[in-house]
């Protein structure tokens, strides 16, 4: 069997997590406002709800009934206990993203829901390119320095992969503004989400690439007021466990009335 390769370097994301600051975590709070949202327009009740989380004190304020559970790469969750699980900002620093929500589709109950909230793909794109770019120029080289974070069609076609019915994907993204390009890094070691890969860069970067990256960051990224622009884009991923009672999609040819009836219009046949 092929070993899954390692990504994230988990002692070391635990110890960036433990150095967070919870005045810089408006990240998860926009999630956990989107997901609070999510689940108060659904016409269930969740009496079992589980929440996976890296960082359980600010999750545990808006879901006070739910169980916390550590975002391990083995998930301590019962099968078919819970009516919701809430995996909350942790998927994108899985090393088994599809692990992780087959997991989550297990201990649901049948018609339990699972919403998960994470970063995108488009996140950090703009310090992602200085970056690489100003390496190259100062070293000939190249590090990984931010994790590769998946495409919202990439992210929702887990939730089929992991069972789940009914999958919804969407993204909300996030436009901040900073002074510069230092107080961007500075924010993202604030909020626990500095580099932690598993290969990454194992000596101190040279400080004439972090300041060729700011430079550069300035220039391409900067509005007329001097300050630059970082983008942030959440992902939320929606499925539920499978059940009877849940609608089904119709059979292909059982449409009891034509398209173009419906829509007022005269059906044309395309050519052969």
């Amino acid at each position: 069997m092929r070993q899954q390769p390692t990504m994230t370097d988990t002692s070391a994301l635990a110890r960036q997590r433990a150095r967070a600051r919870s005045d810089a975590l408006f990240l998860h709070e926009a999630a956990a406002d989107e997901v609070q949202d999510r689940m108060t327009m659904v016409n269930k009740s969740f009496n079992a709800t589980a929440l996976v989380t890296g960082f359980p004190r600010l999750w545990s304020d808006r879901f006070p009934d739910a169980a916390i559970i550590p975002d391990d790469e083995t998930l301590v969750l019962e099968p078919g206990t819970q009516d919701a699980v809430i995996h909350a900002m942790s998927l994108h620093w899985a090393n088994d993203p599809i692990g992780q929500l087959i997991q989550c589709r297990r201990a649901l109950k049948p018609d339990g829901m699972l919403i998960s909230a994470s970063l995108g793909g488009r996140t950090l794109n703009e310090l992602r390119a200085c970056l690489g770019q100003a390496e190259a120029a100062v070293t000939g080289g190249l590090s990984p320095r931010v994790v590769p974070m998946g495409e919202l069609r990439d992210l929702g076609a887990l939730l089929q992969r992991a069972g789940l019915a009914l999958p919804v994907a969407d993204a909300l993204p996030l436009t901040v503004s900073y002074a510069d390009a230092w107080a961007l890094m500075r924010d993202l070691r604030a909020m626990g989400e500095t580099n932690a890969l598993a290969h990454r860069l194992r000596r101190p970067t040279r400080r004439k690439v972090l300041e060729e990256a700011a430079d550069l960051y300035q220039t391409h990224f900067s509005g007329p007021d001097g300050r630059i622009t970082a983008t942030f884009e959440l992902i939320f991923l929606t499925g539920w466990a499978p059940s009877e009672n849940q609608p089904k999609p119709l059979r292909p040819g059982s449409a009891q009335q034509r398209l173009a009836d419906a829509l007022g219009t005269t059906e044309t046949k395309l050519p052969d």
